[in-house]
C-alpha cells in the first residue's frame, strides 16, 4: 500500500529529466531530508508532530502536479520551519487510505493540521507563501512561535 505514496519531495524532481532519475534528497538541505522520511499512508503517524501537505494527481506528468512540486521544492526551508511534510499520491488507480479519506478529483492539495483536521483543500497549485500564511494563522503555530521566542529570550 505504501508504494503509491513513496513519492515525496526528494523523489519527484520532475522539472528536469536528469534530476528525475535521482531519488535521493540533496544532502545539504535538512528540509529535504526531513521530508524524505514521510513515507506513509496513515495521517495518524503525523498527529501532533507534523503538518502534512498531501499533493494528489492522477499522474506525475500532470502540469499542475509538476508546478506544485516545484513551488514546494523552491522553499523547502519555510516548510521545514513550520513542521510541514509533503506527501504525494500520484496513482489514482490504487484506492489508498489517503484518497479514500480526502477524496480528490484529479489534482488537489490538502493541508492537514497537527490535530489531524483538514485545514485547506485547493484544486490548483498554491505557493509556499500562501500555505505558510494559512499555517501561521493557526493557534497552535502561534503558540509554537511564542514558545520559541520565550525560550530564546530566556537563553540570552
Amino acid at each position: 500500500m505504501k508504494q503509491f505514496l513513496s513519492f515525496v519531495f526528494a523523489t519527484l524532481f520532475v522539472a528536469s529529466p536528469s534530476a528525475a532519475q535521482d531519488t535521493t534528497p540533496p544532502k545539504s538541505n535538512a528540509a529535504w531530508e526531513a521530508v524524505s522520511m514521510a513515507d506513509t499512508d496513515n495521517l495518524n503517524d503525523f498527529l501532533w508532530q507534523s503538518r502534512p501537505v498531501v499533493v494528489f494527481a492522477d499522474s506525475e506528468n500532470d502540469p499542475r502536479f509538476e508546478q506544485q512540486m516545484a513551488l514546494l521544492e523552491a522553499q523547502a526551508d519555510a516548510l521545514a520551519e513550520r513542521d510541514i511534510v509533503v506527501l504525494a499520491d500520484i496513482d489514482a488507480s490504487l484506492k489508498s487510505p489517503l484518497r479514500t479519506a480526502l477524496r480528490p478529483r484529479g489534482f488537489m492539495i490538502a493541508l492537514i493540521g497537527k490535530d489531524g483536521g483538514v485545514k485547506l483543500r485547493k484544486a490548483s497549485p498554491w505557493d509556499v507563501r500562501e500555505l505558510t500564511r494559512v499555517v501561521d494563522k493557526m493557534p497552535m503555530r502561534q503558540r509554537e512561535v511564542r514558545d520559541r521566542r520565550e525560550a530564546d529570550a530566556a537563553q540570552e
